[in-house]
């Protein structure tokens, strides 16, 4: 599967499939409202400032999805399984805000690479 890193997208292994996420502009709406954030820049400042819970990766997972062209729910994140599990979803989630926000917020957002 070829990913563009320009346009912010990345491949991730879920549930043995090779997924494209992407935190489009509809992601990060949908990630603003999720969040209670009035724009990106309190959502990055949530994202760098506070460690994120397992319901806020989940968030994130999803978003990414949708993002990438996935057609999931929430309740369909919940159940898929990640190559090392909790740590492989935390890998996933910041590469994707790597992806999106740059290089340097990754360590950042309280998700251990």
């Amino acid at each position: 599967m070829m990913v563009n890193r320009h346009r912010g997208e990345i491949s991730a292994i879920l549930d043995g499939r090779e997924l494209t996420l992407c935190l489009t502009l509809g992601a990060l709406a949908e990630l603003e409202s999720s969040f209670g954030a009035e724009d990106l820049a309190m959502l990055l400042k949530r994202f760098s400032t506070s460690p994120l819970s397992a319901s806020d990766i989940q968030k994130i997972i999803v978003a990414g999805l949708r993002g990438g062209g996935n057609v999931v729910a929430i309740e369909d994140v919940s159940q898929m399984r990640a190559e090392g599990g909790v740590t492989g979803f935390a890998r996933i989630v910041s590469e994707l805000l790597s992806a999106t926000f740059g290089e340097s917020k990754p360590e950042k957002t309280g998700v251990a690479p």
